[in-house]
């Protein structure tokens, strides 16, 4: 997956600084670890909530800091030709459980990273959209033109940050790119847990 998102962005630039926030999760540090292997320096953002600090390459530079502290967000990003946005709170039945906390981190995060992004002058974010946004759909194999329609706050709040992401291409003419994420297996994720 992080080959296929590199791959899917034209990375070929004079800058070669890239920030990845959540870069301590499964998805982040393969990430990261596939951006140094590119020739990319690699700025980890993590609050260690569900990330953890082994998994960070060591040849990246990490941030312990949550991602709704925009302020101190935006000098990380200086100088980065692009941000990859990946930390949220991940589970569906914890969002259900508990709206207003997984709002926070996946909508507000979002807007905090997408306002740090532009105060910085970043001219690309990738977000981790998920397909949580298609709910509950009778056609399979699943079109990505499907309808949104989420079922749960987890699916809700991811689409509204796809809808963040859209709208701050079309205001400060950032580039942006919403994936929508399906489940993902590999390297380095956790055996024990719920999708496993």
């Amino acid at each position: 997956l992080a080959r296929l998102i590199i791959s899917l962005w034209n990375m070929n630039t004079d800058k070669k600084i890239a920030v990845v926030t959540g870069g301590a999760g499964f998805i982040g540090s393969n990430l990261a670890a596939a951006l140094l292997e590119e020739g990319y320096a690699v700025r980890v953002v993590d609050d260690l909530s569900g990330g953890k600090r082994s998994r960070v390459p060591r040849e990246a530079e990490f941030h312990e800091l949550d991602i709704l502290n925009t302020i101190a967000l935006a000098p990380i990003m200086k100088g980065a030709s692009v941000v990859f946005h990946e930390a949220a709170l991940p589970r569906v039945p914890y969002s259900i459980e508990h709206p207003q906390e997984s709002h926070r981190v996946n909508v507000d995060g979002t807007l905090s990273v997408l306002v740090a992004a532009r105060d910085a002058g970043v001219g690309r974010v990738v977000y981790a959209a998920s397909a949580s946004a298609y709910g509950n759909q009778e056609t399979l194999p699943m079109p990505e033109t499907a309808p949104v329609d989420p079922v749960n706050p987890y699916g809700l709040q991811k689409y509204i940050s796809e809808l963040y992401m859209t709208l701050f291409a079309s205001l400060y003419g950032m580039e942006t790119v919403s994936l929508r994420y399906f489940n993902v297996y590999g390297t380095g994720m956790d055996p024990e847990g719920p999708y496993a």
